[in-house]
């Protein structure tokens, strides 16, 4: 961990890929974790001063130990929380990494295949961006709002309310 300032409301979001699985991350480690037991992508909080890709390297590598090679900027995620907290993300996904796998001190990573991965504990809003990284739309914008027990109350894609509320 650097002496750098950390940006609560900034982070990113990575899902590596392989042989059509993500790698993902089972939240199960830290206490008064908002993603406590569910199933997220790699990926944290910006330092003062970096760029979306210099945050998602230098956090990929942090909490897998691999070095991406090849990645893709996906979208803008601007999550609404039911306590009042508005965090931006930054998706990535990445098909190009080197390197040796590490243990996480946040979980467990897995191999999920891809079709699965909308079975696991996953946010509700989540189901969207996968289907729209499925369908391989380009640079989105999505703003999910949850209400106060966390489930999704809204979901706007590019600036319009998707049908029935979230579309999932």
């Amino acid at each position: 961990m650097s002496d750098r300032r950390i940006m609560d409301n900034l982070s990113t979001l990575c899902y590596l890929e392989q042989d059509g699985k993500y790698l993902m991350l089972h939240r199960t480690v830290k206490k008064n974790d908002v993603n406590k037991d569910k199933w997220i992508g790699v990926g944290g909080h910006f330092e003062e001063g970096e760029s979306p890709e210099e945050c998602v390297i230098r956090e990929v590598k942090e909490e897998t130990g691999y070095t991406l090679t090849s990645y893709r900027y996906r979208g803008i995620i601007t999550f609404v929380s039911g306590a009042g907290v508005t965090e931006y993300m930054s998706l990535f996904t990445a098909d190009g990494f080197e390197g040796e796998p590490a243990a996480c001190d946040e979980g467990e990573l897995e191999w999920v295949p891809i079709e699965k991965v909308r079975e696991l504990n996953i946010w509700e809003g989540d189901k969207i961006f996968f289907r729209l990284l499925e369908e391989n739309v380009p640079f989105f914008s999505l703003k999910l709002v949850y209400d106060k027990k966390g489930g999704l109350a809204e979901a706007f894609l590019d600036g319009k309310a998707l049908e029935g509320g979230h579309g999932v």
